[in-house]
């Protein structure tokens, strides 16, 4: 046991040499690699960076042919360095052991990793290092994951007014939505209740997101099949089921890296991009600019949503 204790407080690479059994392996490291970062699942953690440690070690295939001095023929410690920033630079992690998985994942993309080490450690966060350590190898054929479900449908965006969320033509609608078996997300901008004013832009962006998931609660009260949503996980397996799904943007918003603003002119083409909309269609509100799909602007009391 003591010898367990001490192995766990050790460096990757004394692990890495415990588990290697009787066969040698190569490895390359990455050691005391420190970046500034936001991350964390507290809201105290928003709107700040924190030092975050990172130790890699993997193990590598051996060479087939001699390497002739030929860094084309090694995996390069910057794959490791890249996988960190790779990783660093999709949205913003919560967790740590998030951070983890995607940098193991994208080392292990590498021709000749085979074993994965991954030390992460918050240095700001308590009165010592706070971390995650976690082994990641190249499954084999006979452990290797299911294939991949198919990507989602290109989804149709409805953004919906105020007015047009309190129309009695929207069960009509939402009839000719599912008639057309064509997935559907349903988005709205914020109710017209006055909103609470802040001096703090993060406590106002948290306040203009929570306006927007109020008026999307207050579109599901008004018609069952509407189910608010928040997650990307959530809003695929919506389109995939027929789901009509109304997003509630504050979560992906808020871990998003570039930061998209909260009003609805800049945040319908956010939202188009990242879920790869086919059209929008825009009710009692002209479409906003910047779209890079085709879009219609339809009056509040519309009839129709496909013209007919």
């Amino acid at each position: 046991m003591s010898s367990d204790i001490s192995l766990a407080f050790d460096s990757l690479q004394a692990r890495a040499r415990a588990e290697a059994g009787a066969e040698p392996r190569d490895r390359i490291s990455l050691r005391d690699h420190v970046v500034e970062v936001e991350i964390g699942a507290f809201q105290q953690e928003r709107g700040i960076a924190q030092r975050v440690r990172f130790d890699v070690v993997v193990e590598v295939a051996p060479p087939r042919a001699p390497l002739h001095d030929d860094v084309d023929r090694i995996l390069s410690y910057d794959s490791i360095a890249d996988a960190i920033a790779a990783a660093l630079a999709a949205e913003r992690p919560n967790l740590l052991e998030t951070l983890a998985e995607r940098v193991a994942a994208g080392i292990l993309q590498q021709p000749r990793a085979e074993r994965v080490y991954v030390r992460i450690q918050k240095l700001d966060r308590g009165p010592g290092a706070l971390g995650v350590e976690i082994v990641r190898s190249v499954p084999r054929p006979e452990l290797a994951p299911p294939p991949a479900a198919a990507q989602p449908p290109r989804p149709l965006l409805l953004f919906l007014s105020n007015p047009a969320i309190a129309s009695e033509r929207l069960p009509g609608w939402l009839d000719q939505l599912q008639e057309r078996a064509q997935p559907a997300i349903l988005m709205v901008g914020p109710g017209d209740l006055p909103r609470p004013r802040s001096r703090s832009r993060a406590a106002q962006r948290r306040i203009d997101l929570l306006a927007i998931e109020q008026n999307a609660w207050v579109l599901a009260g008004r018609d069952r099949r509407c189910v608010v949503v928040d997650s990307r996980t959530e809003l695929d397996w919506g389109l995939r089921h027929g789901q009509i799904s109304v997003w509630a943007p504050a979560r992906l918003v808020l871990d998003a890296r570039d930061r998209p603003a909260v009003d609805p002119a800049a945040l319908v083409p956010w939202f188009a991009a990242l879920i790869g909309a086919s059209a929008l269609v825009s009710l009692g509100i002209a479409p906003p600019p910047g779209l890079s799909i085709p879009a219609r602007g339809l009056a509040a009391d519309a009839p129709a949503l496909f013209g007919r």
